[in-house]
Formats: structure tokens, C-alpha cells, sequence
């Protein structure tokens, strides 16, 4: 991010005590508070803009400003057009874009537009706007976010009017912020992978890494530098050509995309569906379905645009193809050979 801006009283009292009492830049650095490099671009500036201090000094604050620092300043009789913020930080979730390239596109399209300083410290401002807590940039493509919610859905057995207790899998593209969501009737390993298979077509695409929380399901040891992936969720990883990287343990913000849609899931899907009753999976999940096409279609509060309209324009170019055929579940399970050369599994031999 760019310094604090100095004032241009500060800086003509730096022009005065180079070019009146010819102090060196480390001696001006320390009288006026700043460093030896601020004064030796304040110096080029002048140089820059063509500028003499015998004149620049009996210059307004505002016409010096104007020549130094030229489309920083409002000047009277020039209107600055600024840029679109919430374009431009959509447009920095695209691989390989950054502020300088988006400055150089909105300069030749407004020559006498912002300088590049000041085009970062307005567009910093506007990301503080967003989030006070958010400084996770997610590019296109690059990462799904997935957990399982806290609060879960219930199926009534139609037999026995007993009610059963459904887990809510969320997941969430980095970027873009579109989520998945279905239920399933635990939380174990072929539950899971079915789950991000489903995810993944939803989707219609593969994102490069799946960030997920360190459920036994998918992490059989956690570990901050070398964590164990299930061994069917590496195969799973391997076959869609995608990479784990698990969260921290006890690091919600490791993963706070899919905090943040676990908690939307429950407020805009489950408390919407509280007073219907449900006696399958599948009707349970269909109705899921129809809330997340209104729940991704919601207009964001800030940001132009919505979930979906954003995965259309960032993620979904980005993501990798899917394979041509969807991952076959297999268990895995060590063994020890019997004396009599059998090992035991399912209880065969």
C-alpha cells in the first residue's frame, strides 16, 4: 500500500532547506521527519515537472501540487474520472492481473486520470470498505473452501414419525464466493467423497487446491508442516488432477470463505426450510437445490454483481476440466497375512 500522502507545506519546507540552505538529503530526512528517499523524490519531482525552486516557491500550494504531482490532484477546470472499484477488484481476482496493469488500462483509456500512487491508495481505501478483517486475496480458479455446518437438517421416517438428523456439506470457490450445498446422512468417508464429487459437477470444473477443515474423513493426522490426507482422498485428489491443503487446526480464518458460507447456509437455506417436512434425502436435497439458485443470485451488499454472475466471469474460465469419468469410491484398509497366507476384509478371507 502506498504512504500516508505528505502535506505540501512539508514538502516546500523540504525544496527550501535543499535548494536555500543547501542541507544534505539525510540532514532535511531528519529535520522534517522522513526518510532520505522521500526527500530525493520530492527533488526529482521538481526536476520533473520542469520547475525551478526560485519559482515553484512563490507558487500556491495547489498549482505545485498540480505540476508535481500531476493526476493526483483535482485541478481547477479538469474533471478526473475516476475508476469503477468494484470492477477493478474483480478484475484483480483474475490470474496474473495486477494494480499496475489495471492502472495502465484505465490510463489509456483517461489519460489525465489518476497517478498510479494515488490509484492505490484509493482503491486500498475501497477494499477496507469490504471487510476489516479480510486480507486474503483468491485468485481465479485456485481454491474450494469446504466444511460441514454446525446446525443440520431433519427427515422425518415416514414409517415411524422418528426424526432424523441430515449433515449440511458447504463448499465455497475462493474467488468468487458461489457455494454448493446438499445434505447426507453422515459425515463419513464415502459421504464426503461423494459429496465434493457432486461439488465438483456443480461446479463444472476442478479448482487447483481444496482447502478443507481436518475432519478424519479427509485428514487422517493433522499436522501444521506435514498433515496425512486419506488415502482415498489423495486418490480422489489425484484422479480430478487437484491438491489438499488443509487449514490449520484451531484456524477458522484459514478457511474464512467457508466459515462465512456455513453460516450463510444456515440462515438463508436451513432457516428457510425449517417449517417444511421432509421424508427423503432426496427431497431434502432438492429443496436445497432451489434455494441456492435465489441464495447465489443474491445481489452482493458492496461488490456489483452477485455469486453466480461473478463465478461466470472469474472461476469458471479458470477451472480445470473435469475427467471424463467421476471418481470410483474404494476403501482401503492395512492388513496382516495370516499364517495360512489369507488376509481378512468384510468378513471374508
Amino acid at each position: 500500500m502506498s504512504r500516508k500522502p505528505i502535506s505540501m507545506r512539508k514538502i516546500k519546507e523540504i525544496l527550501r532547506l535543499k535548494f536555500e540552505n543547501g542541507l544534505s538529503s539525510r540532514s532535511i530526512g531528519r529535520s522534517c521527519k522522513v526518510g532520505r528517499t522521500t526527500v530525493q523524490e520530492y527533488l526529482g519531482r521538481l526536476t520533473v515537472a520542469g520547475l525551478k525552486w526560485a519559482d515553484a516557491k512563490d507558487l500556491p500550494e495547489e498549482e505545485l501540487e498540480a505540476r508535481m504531482f500531476p493526476g493526483n490532484v483535482s485541478v481547477p477546470g479538469i474533471t478526473r474520472i475516476l475508476p469503477d472499484w468494484g470492477e477493478i477488484h474483480l478484475e484483480r481476482k483474475k490470474p496474473g492481473v495486477t494494480l499496475q496493469l489495471l492502472w495502465e488500462e484505465y490510463r489509456g483509456k483517461n489519460p489525465d486520470g489518476l497517478g498510479y500512487s494515488r490509484f492505490c491508495e484509493l482503491y486500498q481505501e475501497h477494499v477496507r470498505t469490504l471487510d476489516v478483517r479480510m486480507r486474503q486475496t483468491h485468485k481465479a480458479g485456485d481454491k474450494v473452501f469446504v466444511d460441514y455446518s454446525g446446525d443440520r437438517g431433519e427427515i422425518v421416517n415416514p414409517d415411524t414419525g422418528e426424526i432424523l438428523h441430515a449433515e449440511i456439506f458447504v463448499a465455497v470457490l475462493g474467488a468468487s464466493n458461489y457455494t454448493f450445498a446438499e445434505a447426507t446422512m453422515t459425515q463419513n468417508l464415502r459421504d464426503w467423497i461423494g459429496s465434493h464429487i457432486r461439488a465438483f459437477e456443480f461446479f463444472q470444473g476442478v479448482p487447483a487446491l481444496i482447502v478443507p477443515d481436518n475432519l478424519k474423513s479427509g485428514v487422517t493426522r493433522p499436522c501444521y508442516y506435514d498433515p496425512d490426507i486419506n488415502p482415498t482422498f489423495a486418490a480422489f485428489a489425484e484422479h480430478y488432477h487437484t491438491a489438499v491443503l488443509p487449514a490449520r487446526v484451531g484456524k477458522p480464518r484459514d478457511k474464512p470463505k467457508v466459515e462465512g458460507g456455513v453460516l450463510l447456509a444456515q440462515r438463508w437455506i436451513l432457516a428457510r426450510l425449517r417449517h417444511q417436512r421432509f421424508f427423503s434425502l432426496a427431497d431434502l436435497n432438492a429443496a436445497i437445490r432451489l434455494q441456492l439458485v435465489d441464495f447465489n443470485q443474491k445481489p452482493f451488499q458492496v461488490l456489483p454483481g452477485c455469486r453466480k454472475s461473478a463465478y461466470e466471469q472469474l472461476d469458471k474460465p479458470a477451472l480445470r476440466p473435469l475427467p471424463t469419468t467421476p471418481f470410483e469410491f474404494a476403501d482401503w484398509k492395512g492388513a496382516t497375512v495370516n499364517i495360512d497366507y489369507h488376509v481378512e476384509f468384510d468378513h471374508h478371507y
